[in-house]
């Protein structure tokens, strides 16, 4: 007999069908495509030096990346959702290797961002689909199943950005666009081969902890419900907060004058700056499984609480402290730690609210959020300008607390009335039919 983890479809059968062995492919697959966003800094200045398009320009294409890989995801969930995963990220695989091939060739800013728009379907297909039949796969375990996807997202980007420095340093940066964007997609293709659609036993449910639908919405019924406004908001909340403090952690550390200070942790020594972008790369990859899994078992609204009123603190603790240069580390660390849990803990809270079946549609209309926080992102300047960076620090906190009580205090009776509302539903469905199949056997039997 196959355990609860293997499902068999029609002749199929062996590892590809076991829930753990797509999650693991859905991981490779998301830190394969990673590159596309964290490695594409290591491009600019040779781009610039060669082209002289002005870094400014040449990031515009960063900008429309970001973009398309965002506000696409919805599209490519719904293809999801209708043919499932493996053509999805077959399609994905395609143009993430020809957006970097597009990228090796360009010779004006309009090729550059034609292959940030083909690059950044192909990294939308890929993010969307791993997410979404994460989601699907493991009803009961969620929050730890979206978060080890997305953490992948950045695991991968770790392990080679060091190559793509070298290449680009040895053969020139056209060569390293060339060599691993081929790579990068042949190797995504491969491993989308062996995606199934998802399928989970029935006796894999969510934990009594866990408060989940017992109906699948489809995304236009999703966003008619004010509950999906509400966790819509609420990201926007939690992303805008994070990402407006940690892209001005750089200019931050610069005009406390600590930026280039060499630092020893662990007998490496760097400068501040960049050992504490390391730590917050590291920080916010480990808190998506973790926090998924405290999710998991405490569930979703106590952790947003717990987490966002953290990262509320985080935020203070660096207008308060943040000229020490230790406790800058300390501080922006806890940013991180208590802002990149909200790319596992907002995909499993929508798919526990909205169902299964459409899951990747539902999880990357929410996702969308991410594009509608980064176009706050400008607000921070205009901050900064007016009242230092303690008007920045002090707005994102804000925002970070109001977030946390709403969870609290809003989004979790909301959901609570929802989910009972749809057991109502369900209760009420099975009834009609329970009385109709029962009226059909009496009519049968009159009948004989």
């Amino acid at each position: 007999m196959a355990s609860a983890d293997t499902i068999v479809s029609g002749q199929s059968h062996g590892r590809h069908h076991n829930r753990w062995f797509q999650l693991v492919i859905g991981i490779i697959c998301m830190g394969l495509v990673a590159n596309l966003q964290y490695a594409w800094t290591l491009f600019v200045v040779p781009m610039d030096a060669k082209h002289h398009w002005g870094q400014a320009a040449i990031q515009t294409a960063f900008t429309i990346f970001i973009v398309t890989e965002t506000w696409l995801v919805p599209v490519e969930g719904w293809l999801v959702d209708k043919f499932g995963p493996r053509p999805v990220v077959i399609g994905g695989s395609i143009c993430a290797a020809l957006g970097w091939i597009i990228d090796a060739h360009a010779t004006s800013l309009i090729h550059l961002y034609i292959g940030a728009v083909v690059a950044g379907i192909g990294a939308g297909c890929v993010y969307g689909t791993c997410v979404g039949t994460a989601l699907k796969w493991f009803p009961d375990k969620r929050g730890l199943a979206a978060g080890l996807t997305a953490a992948g997202f950045g695991a991968g980007a770790a392990v080679t950005v060091i190559p793509i420095s070298r290449m680009i340093q040895s053969a020139g940066y056209e060569h390293a666009f060339m060599f691993f964007g081929i790579l990068q997609g042949v190797c995504i293709f491969v491993l989308a081969l062996m995606l199934v659609r998802p399928n989970p036993p029935a006796s894999i449910v969510p934990a009594k902890r866990i408060v989940a639908t017992k109906i699948d919405y489809t995304t236009g019924q999703m966003v008619r419900a004010p509950l999906f406004w509400v966790l819509y908001l609420m990201f926007v909340f939690v992303a805008a907060g994070g990402v407006i403090a940690t892209a001005q952690f750089g200019p931050i550390a610069k005009e406390y004058g600590f930026a280039s200070m060499p630092v020893s942790i662990l007998g490496v020594t760097l400068p501040l700056l960049a050992m504490t972008l390391s730590i917050d790369n590291l920080c916010n990859g480990f808190t998506r499984p973790l926090c998924g899994f405290i999710s998991d078992k405490i569930g979703r609204e106590n952790t947003m609480f717990i987490i966002f009123l953290g990262e509320g603190v985080a935020l203070l603790g660096l207008m308060e402290f943040g000229h020490n240069p230790y406790l800058f580390m300390l501080f922006a660390a806890m940013t991180f730690l208590c802002w990149g849990e909200i790319f596992s803990i907002f995909p499993a809270t929508c798919a526990d609210t909205f169902g299964s079946k459409y899951a990747a549609a539902n999880a990357g209309t929410l996702y969308t959020a991410k594009g509608t926080a980064s176009m706050l992102v400008p607000l921070a300047s205009v901050l900064a300008s007016i009242g230092s960076w303690n008007a920045v620090f002090i707005a994102t906190a804000i925002t970070s607390i109001a977030a946390g009580l709403c969870a609290k205090f809003i989004l979790a009776p909301m959901r609570k009335r929802w989910i009972e509302n749809t057991v109502a539903e369900t209760s009420a469905e099975s009834s009609v039919n329970a009385s109709f199949q029962s009226g059909w056997d009496a009519s049968r039997n009159t009948v004989q």
